[in-house]
């Protein structure tokens, strides 16, 4: 029994022994707490010098101080379920983040998403030809439409024209444009080819007068260049189109199309 007291006696004394060494510099302070009467103090008087500092006790709860000279030597133990660990409404910030960055990524796609360019060749305005000892000279002007279905605008920067007779190059032209069409708007587009026929067959029949239809089909093939979003996009059309080529006028008409 003599023994167990002994031990008894020891680790009291060692609970009474002071954490931190004394510390001249600071006298006789003590670690007071604002949240209760009664102060904490074991060994050092709870009266601190005249004119000590305190800071807030990083582990009280924000309800105790320290004396400024130890707040860099104490370690500071927040209990894990402290309040300040848990911030109000984080699921709610982090579910708002989410949604604005979802709904702006699906509006950048939705916009800037390439759309197509519908070109459709509206048929022909006028048409003037012209004969010589064995050959037709046809010159056409034609319509096209362009319609832009993007949210952005585009840029027509070339126009590629072939005309086709009896499967042979009549005519062709290339002309460098610079139209721009807004977003979803839409433009149309005149140009005209000058076209040689040299086919004995398609001479009679525009010469003849006992032949009553003098029409020359043609077969147009082009090309169309558009500039949008840093690169550019080539749109082929083609179109069939019958052409009077009587000699005894010249002719210039205009073809409405065809409702959808």
């Amino acid at each position: 029994m003599g023994e167990r007291f002994s031990q008894l006696g020891s680790q009291w004394e060692d609970e009474k022994k002071l954490i931190l060494p004394p510390n001249p510099a600071i006298g006789s302070k003590a670690y007071s707490s604002t949240g209760s009467s009664k102060s904490l103090c074991s060994h050092v008087p709870c009266e601190g010098a005249a004119g000590a500092s305190f800071v807030t006790c990083p582990t009280c709860q924000g309800s105790g101080e320290i004396p400024q000279e130890l707040e860099k030597q104490l370690v500071a133990l927040i209990p894990y379920g402290d309040q300040r660990l848990k911030p109000r409404h984080t699921k709610f910030f982090v579910f708002l983040a989410v949604l604005i960055c979802l709904m702006t990524s699906s509006s950048v796609v939705f916009f800037l998403f390439p759309r197509s360019i519908i070109v459709q060749p509206s048929g022909l305005n006028s048409s003037t030809v012209a004969f010589d000892e064995a050959d037709i000279h046809l010159n056409i002007t034609n319509i096209l439409n362009i319609s832009n279905s993007n949210y952005y605008p585009i840029t027509v920067t070339q126009l590629t024209i072939e005309v086709l007779h009896l499967s042979l190059v009549v005519g062709q032209v290339s002309d460098s444009l610079l139209l721009h069409i807004g977003p979803l708007a839409s433009e149309q587009i005149f140009y005209a080819v000058a076209s040689r026929i040299w086919d004995e067959n398609t001479y009679k029949i525009c010469t003849w007068l006992k032949i009553k239809v003098h029409h020359v089909l043609l077969h147009i093939q082009g090309t169309l260049t558009c500039y949008y979003l840093s690169h550019s996009e080539q749109l082929v059309f083609q179109s069939y189109e019958y052409v009077d080529c009587r000699g005894n006028m010249s002719e210039s008409r205009l073809l409405v199309p065809r409702p959808p």
